[in-house]
């Protein structure tokens, strides 16, 4: 069987289109989401439900490091005030931050998750994180447990990578 020339050229045109979307596939498979970094949010939080939120945002930092679909790494976050807390920064009177090593850090694409264990006083509290890693943004929810009793609490978190100088 013989092809037509205009067959032939159709035939070319697939093939050639065919090759472009692999290529294209591939170039997205090698920019997968990469959690690594230090990754940095300020948030204001009231610490009673009547109680307005602190006139300072709160600055915390993260950093983790993924190993395939483990995820390790810490998270610093100012502590509570009142008593128990960190001896506060003379320059700003914010209470020095707290590092505190994350839990059950998993990696799977670009959704990530893991848990802090944070003591205040006698309490201790497990807060869970999950979000989506987007090139040097990661936008998800925290959970805390409820008082009480309680249903637990959800908010929103979003990070921005840290991106170091060049020198």
């Amino acid at each position: 069987m013989m092809l037509k020339p205009t067959s032939l050229t159709s035939l070319l045109a697939v093939a050639v289109l065919a090759l472009g979307t692999l290529a294209q596939v591939h170039a997205a498979d090698d920019k997968k989401a990469d959690a690594t970094g230090t990754w940095t949010w300020t948030w204001t939080q009231a610490l009673r439900a009547d109680a307005p939120a602190p006139a300072t945002p709160r600055k915390s930092t993260l950093k983790l490091k993924a190993d395939g679909e483990k995820l390790t790494g810490t998270l610093s976050q100012p502590a509570r005030g009142g008593r128990g807390a960190a001896a506060a920064d003379p320059a700003t009177a914010a209470p020095a931050p707290v590092e505190t090593e994350i839990t059950d850090g998993k990696v799977k694409g670009a959704d990530i998750s893991f848990s802090v264990k944070r003591t205040f006083g006698a309490n201790e509290m497990v807060i869970k994180y999950s979000g989506k890693v987007d090139g040097d943004t990661i936008k998800g929810k925290t959970e805390f447990p409820g008082r009480n009793g309680a249903e637990p609490t959800s908010r929103d978190w979003e990070a921005r990578r840290v991106v170091a100088e060049k020198k």
